[in-house]
């Protein structure tokens, strides 16, 4: 099994920690739409995504909404839910065949526990996450159809070539013609 490069740029960890906590993970190799956490349950794990993407979205109105999508090298789950251990508002699925790592709730914390230094990392994670949640919200509320778009295209290019039209109008929080009109005076 291939571990993944999870500290590659973390070095405040000693190999002890890495191996222990990489002795936690479960490889889950997914095809396309596997779901990774579902709506209304508690999320057990925490993923690391090795290859891949997946995509965070829930459902309202009858309407499928793409909250963020995931990418190699980032971790995913329903944050809120994994932390406060109630159910899930979102689901997540994978948006190709992709390698996983996951470890469940209750393997983090014994990590936390037998080695504090790994709370630090945890913190750095969700700093992450925390900052890509505030962007999005900005990004969503103060900026034009074209911004948007442009915006995903500089920071997160794969998601265009591997995200649906449907997910990314969604997203973006636009109609698939408004995309469809925005690409095409790009």
């Amino acid at each position: 099994m291939t571990k993944p490069t999870l500290f590659e740029n973390i070095t405040e960890v000693s190999e002890d920690v890495r191996n222990f906590f990489i002795s936690k993970l479960e490889e889950i190799q997914a095809e396309k739409g596997y779901k990774l956490e579902t709506a209304g349950e508690v999320s057990k794990y925490l993923y690391y995504i090795a290859e891949g993407s997946a995509r965070s979205f829930y459902i309202r109105e009858n309407r499928d909404i793409t909250v963020s999508f995931s990418l190699e090298g980032e971790f995913v789950t329903a944050m809120h839910s994994f932390i406060t251990r109630s159910p899930s508002y979102e689901t997540i699925e994978t948006l190709e065949k992709s390698l996983l790592y996951r470890i469940s709730y209750n393997d983090l914390q014994e990590c936390f526990k037998k080695f504090p230094d790994l709370e630090r990392v945890y913190r750095m994670i969700l700093e992450k996450y925390y900052i890509a949640l505030e962007e999005q919200m900005i990004f969503s509320k103060f900026k034009s159809a074209r911004e948007r778009y442009l915006e995903l295209m500089e920071k997160k290019p794969k998601i265009i070539q591997r995200a649906s039209v449907g997910h990314i109008a969604s997203f973006l929080d636009m109609t698939i013609e408004t995309l469809s009109r925005v690409r095409a005076k790009i």
